[in-house]
């Protein structure tokens, strides 16, 4: 029988050949935690009488969520992290390196046919490099970290099959909010999402990871694209290591089959209080916005930012809005300071801030006030997921947030592509 891209890693890393909705113990090859999670599996770690890290080198722990500490009891949590890489030689990315789930594919140590596991829920992230990477919690990261493995419920498979170009104007973050409202937040709990098709195949590596990093947004464990030379040629800027690329068998077994046509698509929006609350940006035109965020592990990526300075240069943000900019990665922000994309934005009227999770986590970095409106590139717009249970959440393309911006409510970006 055939296998579909998430039973034939899980199979790579097993010791047998392994099929939807069995169980497995697996080898996996990279290990993450983030400031929200690891002090948790740190000390699940010690409750385990963990002596050492399995493999300090496949080990990588990162200060994004909070950073740079916005309080006192933050920073003892950050502090515990320093003190448990200095003592078991694992990775640290301190504060202003950037949000995990960039970090990570920039690590160089994931790629095609890699099992990677992280405490958060965004790691199915890197789906888009061919990779199973799904989120646990904090127990099963510690337990990760002293044994190398980690047990699995094979997922079984949607095949999203997306077919035509996408019209000018509507991006990777429309075509995902799509599919997410149309499968519903929980349309596909612990399934593994595969997407393919001349659509996906168009979409630059940037778009991939927005892509992938919404899987979870229907509940999946997991988002997956085939690896080809845009996946190649990204990854040969971060190493030289050989992967071994997965395909989907001809006869493998799906839950669903999905199709799509991509040619009329509508840039999208997520309404409050849910991802799957999905709408035609020309059902929400028209609401005031107070605030703007382009930044997170969905959409803080060069890309996204370019698409904001084309845009916005020689214009000038709405004076009731407070647009925010946080860049994905400190190479990121630096990319995009060499090509005078940052200064566009500040002149614009931009706030930028530390390359990390900034206002998304609802820590610091932009907390809304009661009843503010605020429309975002992150991934989730939960009732109190920005820091405000009284706030509303709008999910949007980069260029959706930046024309609202501009005009100060939620607007066709397509008028000023």
């Amino acid at each position: 029988m055939g296998q579909t891209i998430a039973e034939k890693i899980l199979s790579l890393h097993s010791s047998k050949q392994v099929y939807a909705n069995e169980l497995t113990v697996a080898r996996v090859d990279l290990f993450m935690g983030q400031d929200g999670t690891s002090p948790l599996a740190i000390q699940a770690f010690q409750e385990m009488s963990g002596k050492k890290v399995f493999n300090p080198a496949k080990v990588h722990l990162i200060i994004d969520h909070s950073a740079p500490s916005p309080i006192e009891g933050v920073s003892a949590l950050h502090k515990l992290m320093r003190d448990f890489s200095r003592e078991t030689g694992i990775h640290l990315h301190d504060i202003g390196e950037g949000v995990c789930h960039q970090l990570i594919p920039e690590s160089g140590q994931i790629g095609p046919g890699s099992l990677v596991i992280g405490a958060d829920s965004h790691t199915c992230t890197y789906g888009a490099l061919n990779a199973f990477s799904t989120g646990v919690g904090s127990t099963d990261l510690a337990a990760g970290l002293i044994s190398g493995q980690m047990w699995l419920k094979i997922p079984e498979t949607i095949k999203f099959t997306c077919h035509g170009q996408l019209p000018k104007g509507v991006y990777a973050k429309d075509l995902i909010l799509k599919l997410i409202g149309e499968v519903t937040a929980d349309g596909a709990t612990y399934m593994a999402c595969e997407y393919t098709g001349e659509t996906i195949a168009a979409l630059s590596m940037e778009a991939r990871f927005t892509m992938a990093n919404m899987a979870v947004e229907m509940g999946a464990k997991a988002g997956l694209m085939e690896a080809d030379e845009k996946t190649y040629r990204w990854l040969s800027q971060f190493t030289g290591q050989k992967f071994t690329p997965v395909k989907a068998d001809p006869d493998a077994v799906y839950a669903k089959e999905l199709t799509y046509d991509t040619a009329h698509l509508v840039p999208q929006v997520a309404k409050p209080h849910r991802v799957d609350n999905v709408c035609p940006v020309d059902e929400a035109a028209g609401t005031p916005v107070n605030q703007a965020v382009l930044g997170t592990c969905t959409n803080g990526r060069l890309e996204d930012l370019r698409i904001a300075a084309q845009i916005l240069r020689h214009r000038k943000v709405h004076r009731d809005v407070r647009f925010i900019v946080a860049p994905a990665s400190r190479r990121i922000f630096l990319a995009a300071m060499q090509e005078g994309v940052i200064q566009a934005l500040v002149e614009s009227g931009a706030a930028v801030v530390t390359p990390g999770c900034g206002p998304c986590v609802g820590t610091h970095n932009g907390i809304p006030a009661d009843g503010e409106n605020v429309i975002s590139t992150a991934n989730r717009n939960f009732k109190g997921r920005m820091g405000n249970s009284k706030a509303f959440i709008y999910l949007a393309s980069p260029a959706t947030v930046v024309a609202s911006a501009l005009t100060g409510e939620i607007t066709d970006p397509r008028a000023y592509i």
